[in-house]
């Protein structure tokens, strides 16, 4: 199933975009612009399924970690820790603020680069997305997304 987008490929033909391009094209256009850099990954990580980062502030960090069934690469500066998940861990989740998804696990472009404070045992460097949402919603104390009423 196609949707029309707006780019036109001739006089009155219109290109039918698929619902993953347009997923694309809307995560391409949410990382251009400010200056990032990529979270540095150990050596040894394979990351089959993408590399995104969400961003917690760090007072957070400390509170996750015990509700968490495996933790897997995380950073930490002075104001976040970014913690590794698959890619487009960003579909059908709305990340409870202030945290904020980075895809790409691009940071901003800053002095230092976070430094790796856990890293798990194996070689995949991903906390599953589901407990940290899941996580992030209990110690922010919001409600998960699916959980709150729908409004007419």
């Amino acid at each position: 199933m196609g949707v029309r987008g707006p780019q036109s490929t001739g006089p009155g033909i219109a290109q039918v975009l698929a619902l993953d391009s347009l997923v694309r094209l809307g995560r391409a256009r949410r990382t251009s612009g400010a200056a990032s850099r990529r979270l540095p990954l150990p050596d040894d990580m394979t990351v089959p399924l993408g590399c995104d980062a969400v961003a917690v502030p760090a007072r957070f960090g400390p509170l996750l970690l015990p509700g968490l069934p495996r933790v897997g690469c995380v950073y930490a500066d002075l104001a976040d820790w970014w913690w590794i998940v698959p890619s487009e861990s960003d579909v059908a989740l709305v990340w409870p603020a202030p945290a904020r998804y980075a895809t790409g696990a691009l940071v901003p472009d800053t002095p230092g680069i976070p430094g790796l404070i856990h890293r798990p045992d194996d070689t995949m460097p991903y906390t599953p997305p589901i407990p940290l949402y899941l996580a992030l919603c209990r110690v922010m104390g919001t409600p998960p997304a699916w959980s709150r009423p729908i409004s007419a």
